[in-house]
């Protein structure tokens, strides 16, 4: 396999979905700016890698595993963050039911591989994934809004715009969580005979 740019851009999102993490918990100046700006960057490049191997003819099967995996181990690894975070405080029960979602079509993707079978990430999964990280991009705004522009403008109040991004921020988590049982319900009837079936031509 050989480590392309839109491989190298996939992969790219796992190591900074600690960095974002690391900073999340951060109170020194500019911290939540700059945990706000690397996952806005990380988030456009779930966009660009899928632009470029298209472009460049460079579509693989490792990209289209690593791609959806990528995303999944971003999007839940900061979900799980946010659940502890003061600013935030994600409600635990709707972030474990997209975990459970995620194993669950990840079991179905692990059992395709097994046949041969390559399965890529659908239109429902990538809005719902869509919708995930618009949330997240609203939720790290709080922090970033109440903190970093406080201390840039000090004398003015950003309370209520804080709250605000921050309920907008919510609302997305919460449709992102219906979209994410939806999804998971269409993939798992979409794709089930590549688990209870035997046969591996059955695609």
């Amino acid at each position: 396999m050989q480590l392309n740019l839109p491989n190298a851009i996939t992969l790219s999102r796992i190591p900074l979905m600690f960095v974002v993490v690391w900073l999340m918990y951060q109170h020194w100046p500019g911290a939540a700016s700059l945990a706000f700006w690397l996952f806005l960057a990380a988030a456009v490049g779930d966009w660009l890698d899928g632009h470029l191997a298209r472009k460049r003819k460079q579509v693989s099967t490792f990209g289209k595993f690593m791609d959806a995996l990528s995303d999944k181990i971003f999007v839940l690894g900061i979900m799980v963050a946010m659940v502890e975070l003061d600013d935030i405080n994600l409600p635990v029960g709707w972030v474990l039911i997209t975990l459970c979602r995620e194993f669950l079509v990840s079991g179905i993707r692990m059992a395709a591989a097994a046949k041969g079978v390559v399965v890529p990430a659908d239109r429902s999964g990538k809005t719902k994934t869509l919708t995930q990280l618009i949330a997240i991009g609203f939720l790290l705004g709080k922090p970033m809004v109440q903190v970093d522009l406080a201390r840039l403008l000090p004398g003015t109040d950003f309370t209520h715009f804080g709250e605000t991004v921050h309920h907008i921020g919510l609302v997305c988590f919460i449709l992102g969580t219906f979209l994410a049982v939806w999804s998971g319900w269409r993939y798992i009837e979409r794709h089930k005979a590549l688990v209870f079936d035997d046969d591996p031509s059955i695609t």
